[in-house]
């Protein structure tokens, strides 16, 4: 009995040996087969060949997006104290999608903050958003390259007006190409490349949607405060997806070439949305060129306070299309009132080049420093003249020309009673008593009265000042400003001139509505 039990313990230990011996001696790929098996996962090939075509554009964008994250940095800034704007996103729709913040521990008087930059040449010049390093601590911005390397950066200089500012690392770098602003087109394919969400090298892909675009925050921070009238914004717009820490980052073409530097994004939120908005590179160029110059911008200006041409406007001046850019006010002692140039002008093209709206001027103008002669080409009364300005530095000449009337019919009026324009919602009193002396003029007619909701109102026209033209015409009273109105029908347009009684001038175009 004895016996017949180790014997068949004996034979079950053989067998279990035999049993691992020939289980490790299979294949995996027959294990597999032994316990799944005719079970095959996956199909055999794939649904759908894509066409050549598609692959060579799938294959184009792998090559953009391994070529350009060479030239797209991360960049830290340590702060010199906390800025609740970095931590914390605005309340307006259009914000700046960067820097991403970090708050600091409440014992320390400094925080942390990041952004994305572009190298520009291979000796390490970095451009990136004013925004990004305004606040920057000395010593505080740290640049980190795609493998990884650490540089500390030097501030060679900043323009809060167009939001770009030049880092400097030391070492050898792969610049960015620049592309030519004439290229860029409505409906091309782009990649934004930058540090997201602190998520480094990060490329994503969209087309731009629209060129040209002025949206108001440039020289606010991000919130909403009075924009500084003296910013630039030509903003090229896109739909590739970017998030707070893109700023400063690239927006790239299929060929790898740098089109712009990415700055804003339109949202409610603070993340993407839909829209983000880069500064054109022949902006950058410029701006940094300028920077590395002398660490500060000898931007040249034109003297004027202006806006885009509307149907309103077109038809008061007689503009063909609805194209070119009012001259709304003059600034005293700059460059426009010294090539008499005066408030009602429309500018049409910079030396040869036409301005379609005011961010089309800006961007011209911002190319050119102050010295720099340009040819304008202006529409006055009626027809195409040309004006060479020679471009001024600011100087902080922000005052608007306190020019008088251009001497016209200075004949009694007929009447000297008010006279109310119901139509346009407003009524004109003669220019008695002491109102010469507080306007600084003998001729024009004085708004008395402006209905809230009259056409003038929502053109801008206030109670309180001085029509001194209509339709080209010097005004010296009510009734000769009434004879200029009965020859207008509804729908057409007039231009008004009028005098604030601090000596402000400005051009208010206005549909005559119907009756």
């Amino acid at each position: 009995m004895k016996r017949s039990l180790f014997a068949a313990v004996a034979l079950i230990g053989v067998g279990i040996v035999m049993g691992v011996v020939l289980i490790t001696s299979f294949s995996t790929n027959a294990i597999e087969e032994l316990f799944a098996g005719d079970l095959d996962l996956g199909a055999r090939q794939a649904p759908v060949q894509a066409p050549a075509s598609v692959a060579q554009l799938n294959d184009q964008f792998v090559a953009v997006a391994g070529a350009v994250t060479k030239s797209v940095v991360s960049i830290t800034v340590t702060t010199e104290n906390r800025r609740p704007s970095m931590q914390r996103l605005p309340n307006d729709f259009f914000r700046f999608f960067g820097p991403e913040g970090e708050e600091a521990p409440e014992d320390l008087d400094e925080g942390e903050a990041g952004g994305s930059g572009v190298v520009i040449s291979n000796d390490g010049y970095v451009v990136t958003n004013n925004h990004v390093v305004e606040r920057a601590k000395e010593g505080g911005i740290i640049v980190t390259t795609q493998d990884q390397k650490e540089y500390k950066a030097r501030l060679v200089g900043r323009d809060s007006l167009t939001d770009l500012a030049v880092l400097k690392i030391d070492g050898t770098f792969t610049p960015a190409h620049f592309a030519q602003r004439e290229q860029i087109r409505v409906g091309e394919w782009v990649v934004a490349v930058g540090s997201p969400l602190g998520l480094k090298s990060t490329v994503t892909s969209g087309i731009v949607s629209a060129i040209g675009r002025g949206i108001g925050i440039v020289g606010t921070n991000g919130r909403m405060s009075k924009r500084n009238r003296y910013a630039v914004e030509n903003f090229i717009q896109t739909d590739a997806a970017i998030n707070p820490g893109n700023s400063g980052g690239g927006l790239f073409n299929l060929n790898g070439s740098l089109v712009g530097i990415n700055t804003a994004i339109a949202s409610n939120t603070g993340f993407y949305n839909g829209y983000g908005f880069a500064i054109p590179i022949d902006m950058v160029k410029s701006v940094a060129l300028d920077l590395i110059d002398d660490g500060k911008i000898q931007r040249g200006y034109i003297g004027v306070e202006i806006t885009s041409v509307d149907e309103a406007s077109a038809k008061a001046v007689g503009l063909p299309s609805v194209s070119g850019v009012n001259v709304n006010s003059v600034v005293k002692g700059g460059a426009a009132e010294a090539a008499g140039i005066d408030v009602g002008d429309v500018i049409l093209e910079v030396d040869g080049r036409a301005v379609k709206t005011s961010n089309d001027l800006q961007n011209e103008i911002v190319l050119r420093r102050a010295g720099n002669s340009v040819n304008l080409k202006i529409w006055r009364d009626g027809k195409a003249i040309t004006k060479s300005v020679r471009l001024k530095a600011l100087d902080g000449a922000k005052d608007v020309a306190d020019n008088a009337g251009r001497a016209g019919d200075n004949q009694a009026s007929s009447s000297a009673e008010p006279i109310s324009f119901k139509d346009l919602g407003f009524t004109a009193n003669p220019l008695t008593g002491e109102l010469p002396e507080k306007f600084g003029t003998s001729d024009g007619v004085y708004v008395s009265k402006v209905e809230r909701s009259g056409a003038v109102a929502r053109r801008g026209m206030r109670q309180g000042t001085v029509i001194l033209k209509a339709d080209g015409k010097t005004i010296s009273s009510p009734s000769q400003l009434q004879k200029i109105l009965s020859m207008k029908k509804p729908g057409d347009g007039i231009l008004f001139i009028v005098k604030e009684q601090e000596g402000a001038k400005q051009a208010i175009s206005v549909i005559v509505p119907e009756s």
